[in-house]
């Protein structure tokens, strides 16, 4: 069954949501792709170019290459008769038929919390993804996400860097991982820390198709949804509107008023999304157990080296200017005229509080606070 399975998923135009009708229909894979045109196109939604398509499924697929492949890799599958099979996926109507996956599913990952935002994301957007990241990683849920540039990428590091567990979700096939710079962190979160996951064949390219499939399946499979920053017009508003479809809690992280990076968390905050700056908020309304506490025996503890260094000391001229400093890039100038102290001090000032990892120096000579 597995490799009809695998055929009809690979065909085009069929789709999650014919499929199933086919199936209900004719009650297997094997016995659709045995079926003649007319008899394919007495199921709603199917016509005759889609037919033609099931019909000629030989000549464009191969599933024993395909599962060749799978073995090669190290490359698991998962249908909805597996058995962690995320759950909340049986809910959605155009869920998957089959899951490829690198690394491991396991039950801990039925408890998942989404975290999307933008690709250009800012100092403060990274910050914030995070910490809440980490501070949810670190409560047992696993943190899921679409593995793209910016927040998401954040979000699936501050996971792992807890000791916890994240799912990967991509916009293509696992053999054509997509952004390719990820590629070393999809191998971490493969080893032993969580799944990389992609419904579509393995060597299938991204296209602008593939990355609102994508997004359903992590606004699907999260027991919560999380943006942390974004811009209107973004995929993560895509997502968190088919979150919210399905029933999911959303949650969004305001910003700076005059930064567009934010507009789309407000509009989210506007249109009834929660407002949330600290995790607890997050873990409150789930009823889950306390910030760095676990609520699973499959939560990594964080091993020593991961602990928190306490913070260096510093003297008064150092506190003065350290204090002015926030997720707000600022200028040598305006930090001198916000602390009150000579350009030269605060020059020599800031330097210190680099070496200290206090303070980070962004482009055009401008400082934030580093967050840990």
């Amino acid at each position: 069954m597995l490799s009809a399975l695998l055929t009809l998923n690979a065909l085009p135009k069929v789709g999650p949501i014919r499929l199933r009708r086919l199936l209900r229909q004719f009650g297997n894979p094997e016995t659709i792709l045995a079926q003649s045109s007319t008899s394919l196109q007495s199921v709603s939604g199917i016509g005759p170019e889609v037919a033609s398509i099931i019909c000629d499924w030989q000549t464009l697929t191969d599933a024993d290459a395909e599962l060749a492949l799978c073995e090669r890799h190290g490359i698991t599958i998962l249908t909805p008769k597996s058995l962690h099979w995320p759950r909340q996926l049986a809910e959605s109507p155009d869920a998957p038929l089959l899951l490829y996956v690198k690394g491991e599913v396991t039950e801990a990952d039925q408890h998942a919390i989404g975290v999307v935002g933008s690709r250009r994301c800012t100092h403060y957007g990274r910050a914030t993804t995070r910490n809440f990241a980490s501070g949810l990683a670190r409560s047992g849920y696993t943190i899921i996400s679409g593995l793209a540039r910016g927040i998401d990428t954040e979000a699936h590091q501050a996971a792992l860097d807890a000791g916890g567990r994240t799912i990967a979700v991509l916009g293509s096939g696992l053999l054509n991982l997509y952004p390719s710079e990820n590629r070393d962190l999809a191998e971490r979160i493969a080893d032993g820390h969580g799944a990389v996951v992609s419904e579509f064949p393995l060597r299938c390219p991204p296209d602008k198709q593939t990355f609102p499939q994508r997004n359903r399946i992590v606004a699907n499979w999260s027991t919560a949804l999380l943006v942390t920053e974004s811009p209107r017009r973004s995929g993560s508003l895509i997502t968190a509107g088919m979150a919210s479809d399905a029933g999911r809690p959303v949650y969004a992280i305001p910003g700076p008023i005059d930064r567009p990076q934010s507009e789309g968390c407000h509009d989210l905050i506007r249109e009834g999304a929660s407002l949330v700056f600290e995790p607890n908020q997050i873990l409150r309304d789930l009823q889950e157990l306390p910030l760095f506490q676990t609520n699973s025996k499959s939560a990594k503890k964080e091993s020593p080296a991961k602990k928190e260094n306490p913070a260096p000391a510093l003297n008064e001229v150092e506190s003065t200017i350290y204090s002015q400093i926030t997720s707000e890039e600022l200028t040598m100038d305006q930090i001198a005229d916000r602390s009150g102290s000579p350009i030269h001090l605060v020059s020599a000032t800031l330097l210190g509080l680099e070496m200290k990892g206090l303070v980070k120096q962004m482009a055009g000579q401008r400082y934030v606070r580093t967050f840990n």
